[in-house]
Protein backbone atom coordinates (compact mmCIF):
# COMPACT_ATOMS: atom_id res chain seq x y z
CA UNK A 1 0.00 0.00 0.00
CA UNK A 2 1.36 3.33 -1.10
CA UNK A 3 1.17 6.41 1.17
CA UNK A 4 1.56 9.88 0.16
CA UNK A 5 2.25 13.22 2.19
CA UNK A 6 2.38 16.54 1.15
CA UNK A 7 1.56 20.27 2.53
CA UNK A 8 -0.77 22.59 0.96
CA UNK A 9 0.72 26.59 0.61
CA UNK A 10 -1.23 27.33 3.83
CA UNK A 11 0.44 24.39 5.83
CA UNK A 12 -2.39 21.86 5.52
CA UNK A 13 -0.76 18.44 5.39
CA UNK A 14 -2.57 16.14 3.20
CA UNK A 15 -1.99 11.92 3.20
CA UNK A 16 -3.84 9.67 0.36
CA UNK A 17 -3.25 6.14 1.13
CA UNK A 18 -4.42 4.03 -2.08
CA UNK A 19 -5.79 0.63 -1.22
CA UNK A 20 -6.70 -1.17 -4.40
CA UNK A 21 -10.32 -3.09 -4.43
CA UNK A 22 -11.54 -0.96 -0.88
CA UNK A 23 -15.29 -1.25 -0.40
CA UNK A 24 -15.29 1.96 0.77
CA UNK A 25 -13.20 4.86 1.05
CA UNK A 26 -12.60 6.72 4.45
CA UNK A 27 -12.37 10.66 4.46
CA UNK A 28 -10.78 11.84 7.56
CA UNK A 29 -10.04 15.47 8.55
CA UNK A 30 -8.20 15.93 11.72
CA UNK A 31 -7.62 19.27 14.14
CA UNK A 32 -5.10 20.09 16.57
CA UNK A 33 -8.43 21.27 18.54
CA UNK A 34 -8.65 18.97 21.27
CA UNK A 35 -9.42 20.13 24.84
CA UNK A 36 -5.52 20.92 26.03
CA UNK A 37 -6.18 23.99 23.75
CA UNK A 38 -9.08 25.06 26.48
CA UNK A 39 -8.30 28.28 28.58
CA UNK A 40 -9.54 28.54 32.08
CA UNK A 41 -13.16 28.33 32.02
CA UNK A 42 -13.29 27.01 28.17
CA UNK A 43 -14.05 23.68 29.92
CA UNK A 44 -15.85 21.32 27.19
CA UNK A 45 -15.30 24.22 24.36
CA UNK A 46 -13.94 21.37 21.94
CA UNK A 47 -16.40 18.71 22.46
CA UNK A 48 -19.47 21.51 22.24
CA UNK A 49 -17.84 22.63 18.86
CA UNK A 50 -17.51 19.45 17.44
CA UNK A 51 -21.15 18.70 17.86
CA UNK A 52 -22.20 22.66 16.48
CA UNK A 53 -20.19 21.99 13.37
CA UNK A 54 -22.73 18.83 12.56
CA UNK A 55 -25.74 21.69 12.85
CA UNK A 56 -24.93 23.17 9.66
CA UNK A 57 -22.48 25.67 7.88
CA UNK A 58 -22.96 28.45 5.00
CA UNK A 59 -23.97 26.51 2.33
CA UNK A 60 -25.65 23.72 4.45
CA UNK A 61 -28.76 23.79 6.32
CA UNK A 62 -28.77 21.99 9.76
CA UNK A 63 -29.19 18.22 8.87
CA UNK A 64 -28.58 18.40 5.33
CA UNK A 65 -24.97 17.19 5.30
CA UNK A 66 -26.22 14.02 6.83
CA UNK A 67 -29.03 13.42 4.39
CA UNK A 68 -26.21 14.26 1.54
CA UNK A 69 -23.92 11.91 2.80
CA UNK A 70 -26.55 9.33 3.05
CA UNK A 71 -28.04 9.68 -0.16
CA UNK A 72 -24.36 9.16 -1.21
CA UNK A 73 -24.26 5.99 0.77
CA UNK A 74 -21.97 6.97 3.33
CA UNK A 75 -21.90 7.50 6.96
CA UNK A 76 -20.33 10.13 9.05
CA UNK A 77 -18.84 10.67 12.45
CA UNK A 78 -16.91 12.84 14.60
CA UNK A 79 -14.52 12.27 18.21
CA UNK A 80 -13.06 15.03 20.41
CA UNK A 81 -10.04 14.14 22.45
CA UNK A 82 -7.94 15.70 24.50
CA UNK A 83 -5.45 15.80 21.96
CA UNK A 84 -7.00 16.85 18.75
CA UNK A 85 -10.28 16.00 17.13
CA UNK A 86 -11.09 14.39 14.01
CA UNK A 87 -14.38 14.04 11.41
CA UNK A 88 -14.87 11.43 8.60
CA UNK A 89 -17.24 10.05 6.34
CA UNK A 90 -17.12 6.41 5.05
CA UNK A 91 -18.33 6.46 1.18
CA UNK A 92 -18.06 4.35 -2.05
CA UNK A 93 -15.36 5.02 -3.87
CA UNK A 94 -16.76 6.84 -6.95
CA UNK A 95 -18.43 9.48 -4.34
CA UNK A 96 -14.97 10.56 -2.63
CA UNK A 97 -15.02 13.68 -4.70
CA UNK A 98 -18.73 15.08 -3.88
CA UNK A 99 -18.27 13.43 0.17
CA UNK A 100 -15.05 15.47 0.26
CA UNK A 101 -16.64 18.69 -0.69
CA UNK A 102 -19.62 18.33 1.81
CA UNK A 103 -16.76 17.36 4.64
CA UNK A 104 -14.90 20.56 4.37
CA UNK A 105 -17.63 22.50 3.83
CA UNK A 106 -19.44 21.10 7.21
CA UNK A 107 -15.96 21.59 9.08
CA UNK A 108 -14.47 24.95 7.59
CA UNK A 109 -17.35 27.25 7.98
CA UNK A 110 -19.75 26.22 10.67
CA UNK A 111 -22.94 28.96 11.26
CA UNK A 112 -22.89 28.14 15.01
CA UNK A 113 -26.55 30.09 15.34
CA UNK A 114 -27.66 30.76 18.60
CA UNK A 115 -30.84 29.43 18.49
CA UNK A 116 -28.80 25.55 17.31
CA UNK A 117 -26.36 26.45 19.83
CA UNK A 118 -29.05 26.84 22.80
CA UNK A 119 -30.88 23.62 21.74
CA UNK A 120 -27.54 21.88 21.13
CA UNK A 121 -25.72 22.89 24.93
CA UNK A 122 -28.95 21.16 26.58
CA UNK A 123 -27.86 17.94 24.81
CA UNK A 124 -24.34 18.55 25.93
CA UNK A 125 -25.16 19.11 29.47
CA UNK A 126 -27.46 16.10 29.50
CA UNK A 127 -24.36 13.83 27.56
CA UNK A 128 -22.46 15.52 31.11
CA UNK A 129 -25.09 14.31 33.43
CA UNK A 130 -25.09 10.99 31.99
CA UNK A 131 -21.68 10.65 32.11
CA UNK A 132 -20.61 11.49 35.45
CA UNK A 133 -23.73 8.71 36.43
CA UNK A 134 -21.50 6.00 35.36
CA UNK A 135 -19.27 4.29 38.42
CA UNK A 136 -16.73 3.37 35.45
CA UNK A 137 -16.13 7.42 34.14
CA UNK A 138 -16.40 8.11 37.56
CA UNK A 139 -13.48 5.95 38.87
CA UNK A 140 -11.54 7.14 35.41
CA UNK A 141 -12.13 10.93 36.12
CA UNK A 142 -10.64 10.60 39.53
CA UNK A 143 -7.34 8.82 38.63
CA UNK A 144 -6.77 11.25 35.81
CA UNK A 145 -7.48 14.24 38.12
CA UNK A 146 -4.90 12.74 40.78
CA UNK A 147 -2.40 12.19 38.83
CA UNK A 148 -2.01 14.71 35.88
CA UNK A 149 -3.42 17.69 38.29
CA UNK A 150 -2.87 20.36 37.23
CA UNK A 151 -2.19 19.58 33.57
CA UNK A 152 -4.90 20.06 31.52
CA UNK A 153 -5.43 16.39 30.67
CA UNK A 154 -6.46 15.94 34.20
CA UNK A 155 -9.96 17.80 32.87
CA UNK A 156 -13.05 15.83 31.44
CA UNK A 157 -13.02 16.47 27.63
CA UNK A 158 -16.87 16.96 28.15
CA UNK A 159 -15.83 19.48 30.91
CA UNK A 160 -18.62 20.76 33.43
CA UNK A 161 -22.13 22.15 33.71
CA UNK A 162 -20.99 25.51 34.92
CA UNK A 163 -17.90 25.71 32.04
CA UNK A 164 -20.33 24.54 29.20
CA UNK A 165 -23.16 26.92 30.50
CA UNK A 166 -20.78 29.89 30.06
CA UNK A 167 -19.34 29.50 26.50
CA UNK A 168 -21.08 31.86 24.12
CA UNK A 169 -21.50 31.46 20.60
CA UNK A 170 -18.66 34.23 19.76
CA UNK A 171 -16.29 32.39 22.12
CA UNK A 172 -16.44 29.21 20.18
CA UNK A 173 -16.66 30.65 17.08
CA UNK A 174 -12.91 32.28 17.85
CA UNK A 175 -12.23 29.13 19.25
CA UNK A 176 -12.67 27.99 15.71
CA UNK A 177 -11.43 30.72 13.85
CA UNK A 178 -7.69 30.26 15.92
CA UNK A 179 -7.31 27.01 15.86
CA UNK A 180 -9.17 25.56 12.73
CA UNK A 181 -6.18 27.10 10.51
CA UNK A 182 -3.75 25.32 8.17
CA UNK A 183 -1.10 23.90 10.25
CA UNK A 184 -3.14 22.55 12.88
CA UNK A 185 -5.19 20.15 10.10
CA UNK A 186 -4.63 17.33 8.36
CA UNK A 187 -6.90 15.76 5.67
CA UNK A 188 -6.13 12.04 5.29
CA UNK A 189 -8.40 10.06 2.57
CA UNK A 190 -7.60 6.06 2.22
CA UNK A 191 -9.52 3.61 0.46
CA UNK A 192 -9.81 3.25 -3.66
CA UNK A 193 -9.14 6.80 -4.59
CA UNK A 194 -9.70 8.57 -8.17
CA UNK A 195 -6.73 9.07 -10.45
CA UNK A 196 -6.71 12.30 -9.76
CA UNK A 197 -7.04 13.02 -5.78
CA UNK A 198 -4.49 14.90 -5.46
CA UNK A 199 -5.73 17.75 -8.05
CA UNK A 200 -8.89 17.27 -6.28
CA UNK A 201 -7.52 17.83 -3.02
CA UNK A 202 -5.86 21.29 -4.32
CA UNK A 203 -9.02 22.75 -5.29
CA UNK A 204 -10.78 21.84 -2.54
CA UNK A 205 -11.68 24.21 0.05
CA UNK A 206 -9.04 22.91 2.26
CA UNK A 207 -7.02 25.46 0.73
CA UNK A 208 -9.52 28.02 2.41
CA UNK A 209 -7.89 27.14 5.71
CA UNK A 210 -6.58 30.21 7.73
CA UNK A 211 -2.84 30.99 7.92
CA UNK A 212 -1.86 33.05 10.85
CA UNK A 213 1.36 33.13 12.46
CA UNK A 214 0.58 33.05 16.46
CA UNK A 215 2.05 31.01 18.42
CA UNK A 216 -0.63 28.93 20.38
CA UNK A 217 0.93 27.91 24.18
CA UNK A 218 -0.36 25.16 25.72
CA UNK A 219 0.98 23.25 28.87
CA UNK A 220 4.35 21.38 29.23
CA UNK A 221 4.46 17.84 29.06
CA UNK A 222 2.39 16.35 32.59
CA UNK A 223 4.52 16.14 35.80
CA UNK A 224 2.82 12.38 37.01
CA UNK A 225 2.11 12.67 40.35
CA UNK A 226 2.20 9.26 42.74
CA UNK A 227 0.25 8.56 45.71
CA UNK A 228 -2.48 6.49 47.03
CA UNK A 229 -6.04 6.68 47.75
CA UNK A 230 -9.60 5.01 48.39
CA UNK A 231 -12.50 6.53 46.77
CA UNK A 232 -16.34 5.20 47.73
CA UNK A 233 -18.25 5.29 44.12
CA UNK A 234 -21.88 5.36 44.22
CA UNK A 235 -23.78 2.11 42.12
CA UNK A 236 -20.37 0.14 42.13
CA UNK A 237 -20.60 -3.36 42.14
CA UNK A 238 -17.43 -5.07 43.59
CA UNK A 239 -14.07 -3.33 43.99
CA UNK A 240 -11.53 -1.64 41.63
CA UNK A 241 -8.12 -1.52 41.91
CA UNK A 242 -6.69 1.04 39.78
CA UNK A 243 -2.42 1.71 39.19
CA UNK A 244 -1.26 4.24 36.94
CA UNK A 245 2.19 4.88 35.83
CA UNK A 246 3.65 7.59 33.19
CA UNK A 247 4.28 6.95 29.92
CA UNK A 248 5.97 8.48 27.76
CA UNK A 249 4.77 11.31 24.49
CA UNK A 250 2.92 9.84 21.88
CA UNK A 251 6.50 10.71 20.06
CA UNK A 252 8.66 8.41 21.83
CA UNK A 253 6.70 5.43 19.49
CA UNK A 254 9.38 2.76 19.66
CA UNK A 255 8.89 2.73 23.76
CA UNK A 256 5.17 3.06 23.93
CA UNK A 257 5.44 -0.57 21.30
CA UNK A 258 7.79 -1.91 23.79
CA UNK A 259 5.47 -0.91 26.38
CA UNK A 260 2.67 -2.77 24.65
CA UNK A 261 4.43 -5.88 24.55
CA UNK A 262 5.10 -5.36 28.73
CA UNK A 263 1.21 -4.97 29.28
CA UNK A 264 0.54 -8.28 26.81
CA UNK A 265 3.06 -10.52 29.18
CA UNK A 266 1.30 -8.97 32.21
CA UNK A 267 -2.30 -8.99 31.47
CA UNK A 268 -3.61 -10.69 28.11
CA UNK A 269 -5.03 -13.91 27.91
CA UNK A 270 -4.95 -17.08 30.07
CA UNK A 271 -1.39 -17.95 30.22
CA UNK A 272 -0.03 -13.72 30.70
CA UNK A 273 1.68 -13.46 34.33
CA UNK A 274 -1.30 -11.96 36.09
CA UNK A 275 -4.14 -13.41 34.85
CA UNK A 276 -2.52 -16.75 35.66
CA UNK A 277 -1.44 -16.21 39.09
CA UNK A 278 -4.25 -14.30 40.24
CA UNK A 279 -7.17 -15.11 38.39
CA UNK A 280 -6.81 -18.46 36.54
CA UNK A 281 -4.52 -20.18 39.64
CA UNK A 282 -5.53 -18.76 43.00
CA UNK A 283 -8.86 -16.75 41.43
CA UNK A 284 -8.86 -13.71 43.83
CA UNK A 285 -10.03 -11.56 41.18
CA UNK A 286 -12.18 -11.48 38.41
CA UNK A 287 -10.38 -9.22 35.39
CA UNK A 288 -7.56 -7.14 34.69
CA UNK A 289 -6.22 -4.86 31.74
CA UNK A 290 -3.89 -2.66 30.97
CA UNK A 291 -4.51 0.04 29.29
CA UNK A 292 -2.06 2.44 27.46
CA UNK A 293 -3.77 6.05 27.47
CA UNK A 294 -1.04 7.33 24.60
CA UNK A 295 -1.48 11.13 24.60
CA UNK A 296 0.98 13.73 22.76
CA UNK A 297 2.35 15.73 26.10
CA UNK A 298 2.66 12.31 28.01
CA UNK A 299 0.16 9.43 28.97
CA UNK A 300 -0.73 6.73 31.22
CA UNK A 301 -0.12 3.19 31.91
CA UNK A 302 -3.28 2.39 33.66
CA UNK A 303 -3.88 -1.07 34.72
CA UNK A 304 -7.51 -1.85 36.40
CA UNK A 305 -8.62 -5.02 38.24
CA UNK A 306 -11.95 -6.46 39.31
CA UNK A 307 -12.44 -8.37 42.26
CA UNK A 308 -14.70 -9.27 45.08
CA UNK A 309 -14.71 -6.73 48.15
CA UNK A 310 -13.39 -9.68 50.31
CA UNK A 311 -10.62 -10.30 48.05
CA UNK A 312 -9.68 -6.80 47.76
CA UNK A 313 -7.06 -6.36 49.80
CA UNK A 314 -4.74 -9.82 49.26
CA UNK A 315 -5.43 -9.34 45.53
CA UNK A 316 -3.59 -4.99 45.87
CA UNK A 317 -0.83 -7.18 48.09
CA UNK A 318 -0.41 -9.71 45.42
CA UNK A 319 -0.58 -7.49 42.40
CA UNK A 320 2.48 -5.63 44.23
CA UNK A 321 4.28 -8.69 44.95
CA UNK A 322 4.32 -9.71 40.88
CA UNK A 323 5.57 -5.99 39.94
CA UNK A 324 8.06 -5.89 42.51
CA UNK A 325 9.27 -9.12 41.08
CA UNK A 326 9.74 -8.25 37.29
CA UNK A 327 13.10 -7.05 38.21
CA UNK A 328 13.98 -10.71 38.28
CA UNK A 329 14.08 -12.00 34.75
CA UNK A 330 10.96 -14.20 35.46
CA UNK A 331 9.87 -13.76 31.70
CA UNK A 332 11.01 -16.67 29.92
CA UNK A 333 12.12 -16.40 25.74
CA UNK A 334 8.62 -18.40 25.15
CA UNK A 335 6.80 -15.30 26.63
CA UNK A 336 8.30 -12.17 25.23
CA UNK A 337 8.05 -13.96 21.74
CA UNK A 338 4.34 -14.46 23.12
CA UNK A 339 4.13 -11.13 23.37
CA UNK A 340 5.32 -10.10 20.72
CA UNK A 341 3.44 -12.05 18.53
CA UNK A 342 0.40 -10.88 19.69
CA UNK A 343 1.29 -7.12 19.54
CA UNK A 344 2.10 -7.92 15.83
CA UNK A 345 -1.51 -9.43 15.07
CA UNK A 346 -3.03 -6.85 16.75
CA UNK A 347 -1.32 -4.19 14.49
CA UNK A 348 -1.89 -6.09 11.34
CA UNK A 349 -5.73 -6.26 12.53
CA UNK A 350 -6.17 -2.65 13.72
CA UNK A 351 -5.08 -1.90 10.04
CA UNK A 352 -7.37 -4.18 7.82
CA UNK A 353 -9.71 -1.53 6.74
CA UNK A 354 -9.94 2.23 5.19
CA UNK A 355 -10.90 3.95 8.33
CA UNK A 356 -8.23 2.29 10.29
CA UNK A 357 -5.86 3.36 8.02
CA UNK A 358 -7.15 7.14 7.56
CA UNK A 359 -7.23 7.14 11.26
CA UNK A 360 -4.05 6.08 12.15
CA UNK A 361 -2.08 7.80 9.04
CA UNK A 362 -3.92 11.06 9.57
CA UNK A 363 -2.92 11.19 13.23
CA UNK A 364 0.79 10.81 12.88
CA UNK A 365 0.75 12.95 10.01
CA UNK A 366 -1.15 15.60 12.08
CA UNK A 367 1.34 15.25 14.87
CA UNK A 368 4.37 15.26 12.26
CA UNK A 369 5.33 11.78 13.25
CA UNK A 370 5.95 10.18 9.92
CA UNK A 371 6.43 6.43 9.11
CA UNK A 372 5.66 3.72 7.32
CA UNK A 373 2.37 2.14 7.81
CA UNK A 374 3.68 -1.22 9.00
CA UNK A 375 6.49 0.21 10.54
CA UNK A 376 6.11 -0.90 14.24
CA UNK A 377 5.88 -4.31 12.74
CA UNK A 378 9.00 -3.91 12.06
CA UNK A 379 10.37 -2.46 15.26
CA UNK A 380 8.99 -5.01 17.63
CA UNK A 381 12.13 -7.33 17.01
CA UNK A 382 13.72 -4.35 19.03
CA UNK A 383 12.65 -5.64 21.92
CA UNK A 384 14.88 -8.22 22.96
CA UNK A 385 14.83 -9.92 26.05
CA UNK A 386 17.30 -8.04 28.08
CA UNK A 387 15.96 -4.19 26.35
CA UNK A 388 12.71 -5.33 27.57
CA UNK A 389 14.04 -5.93 31.35
CA UNK A 390 16.14 -2.94 31.42
CA UNK A 391 13.88 -0.13 29.59
CA UNK A 392 10.50 -1.43 30.09
CA UNK A 393 9.67 -3.31 33.19
CA UNK A 394 10.92 -0.70 35.42
CA UNK A 395 8.34 1.36 34.31
CA UNK A 396 5.70 -0.28 35.89
CA UNK A 397 7.41 -0.38 39.59
CA UNK A 398 4.62 0.03 42.38
CA UNK A 399 6.63 3.06 44.09
CA UNK A 400 6.32 5.20 40.90
CA UNK A 401 2.43 4.22 40.35
CA UNK A 402 -1.02 5.86 41.73
CA UNK A 403 -2.99 3.54 43.08
CA UNK A 404 -6.51 3.76 43.56
CA UNK A 405 -9.09 1.65 45.60
CA UNK A 406 -12.86 2.01 44.65
CA UNK A 407 -15.13 0.54 46.98
CA UNK A 408 -19.47 1.00 46.43
CA UNK A 409 -20.68 3.64 48.49
CA UNK A 410 -23.43 2.67 50.61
Amino acid sequence: MEVNYWKLPNSATCVVAQMEDSTLTCIDFWCKGGSIYEKNSEEGMAHFLEHMIFKGSKNLKEGEFDLKIESLGGSSNAATGLDDVHYHVLVPPEKTEDALNLLLELILFPEIKKEAFDIEKEVVLEEIAQNIDQPDEIIYMKLLHECCSPHRYSRPILGDKKSVNNITTEQMKQFHKKHYIGRNCTLCIAGEVPNNINSIIKKSKLNQLGITKDSININTEISFNKGYRKEFIPRLEGGRILKAWKLPPAKEQLLILGAEIAATMLCEGKSSLIVKQLREEKHIIESIEIDLQILEKGGLIILDACCSLENIEIAEIEINKILNNLNKNIFTIKDIERAKKLVANNIYFELELSTQIASASGNQALWGRHQPILQSIKDISHWTSRRINEVILPLFNPKDSYTLIALPKQ
